[in-house]
C-alpha cells in the first residue's frame, strides 16, 4: 500500500473529522471505534478498533436506540417511585447472584 497522508483540524471542543482517505484505508463506517497507539517518540498510530468478542451487537443496537430516544424526548423520562424501589429491594433481599457463573441449559 502506498503511503497516504491526510490532515484535519481540531474544533474548539478538540473534535475532528476523520479524513475520507483514512476512513477508506481503515474501512471505517459510522459508529465504528478508532484505536490510538501512542509511541514513546510521540508518534500516534490510528487503527480500526477490534470489537471485543463478548459484545452483543443486538444489545448495543438497543442501547443506541434508548440513548437516541432519551436525547430526542427527555420529557418522557419518569422518576422511579420510592415505594417501587423498596418493594424491589424486599423481593431480592438476601438473593446472591454470581454473574460469572455458567447458566444451566434450562436458563439459557
Amino acid at each position: 500500500m502506498p503511503t497516504l497522508e491526510a490532515e484535519s483540524t481540531l474544533t474548539d471542543r478538540y473534535q475532528t473529522t476523520v479524513p475520507e482517505t483514512v476512513r477508506r484505508a481503515l474501512k471505517l463506517s459510522k459508529r465504528d471505534k478508532i484505536h490510538y497507539t501512542i509511541r514513546p517518540d510521540g508518534e500516534v498510530v490510528l487503527s480500526r478498533a477490534v470489537p471485543a468478542e463478548d459484545n452483543d451487537p443486538l444489545l448495543e443496537q438497543f442501547l443506541r436506540f434508548l440513548a437516541q430516544d432519551i436525547a430526542s424526548h427527555p420529557e418522557r423520562l419518569q422518576s422511579v417511585d420510592a415505594g417501587l424501589v423498596q418493594r424491589i429491594q424486599s423481593l431480592v433481599a438476601g438473593v446472591e447472584v454470581d454473574l460469572d457463573a455458567t447458566l444451566s441449559a434450562d436458563d439459557e
